[in-house]
């Protein structure tokens, strides 16, 4: 087992009341490695200017994490495969939406990696048997009743 730890800042400015709920949602996140992430929540559910449309969001977050883990999963499984793997770049997109309860929910993350190999080139099966693989390994998405779809996108 292991842990990973992260620390979530937030602090009032003096001048908001914050009872009137206007203020502002921005905040960090400090993981253990030391980087710092400036969040806060989506414009799309606390309106402009309490968010901070340059702050990464937990929905972005959760969909970021679902993918980086899909591609080191990838990544490893490649390699021990031999496949000599170039660039890999994923357009992931998640939905908000209400699950079958009616509460506000991720939904469903669409992940769609393209990957660019060198030399010796593997079938169109060979790659998807990796992505399948590598989805069956990813914790992330074995953590999460949300569905996560990979579809490779292919050149």
């Amino acid at each position: 087992m292991s842990h990973h730890l992260a620390t979530i800042l937030w602090q009032r400015a003096a001048a908001e009341a914050f009872v009137d709920n206007r203020y502002s949602r921005a905040h960090v996140w400090r993981f253990d490695g030391g980087a710092e992430v400036r969040a806060s929540s989506s414009p799309t559910v606390v309106p402009l200017p309490m968010s901070d449309a340059a702050g990464v969001d937990p929905e972005e977050a959760f969909v970021a994490s679902l993918s980086s883990c899909h591609l080191l999963w990838f990544l490893s499984l490649a390699a021990g495969e031999g496949w000599c793997v170039d660039a890999y770049e994923d357009a992931a997109a998640g939905v908000l939406g209400r699950d079958a309860s009616g509460r506000l929910a991720m939904t469903l993350v669409t992940l769609r990696p393209r990957v660019r190999f060198a030399g010796v080139q593997p079938s169109r099966e060979q790659v998807e048997a990796l992505h399948h693989r590598a989805h069956e390994a990813c914790f992330i998405a074995s953590s999460v009743r949300t569905e996560v779809r990979c579809e490779p996108v292919h050149e």
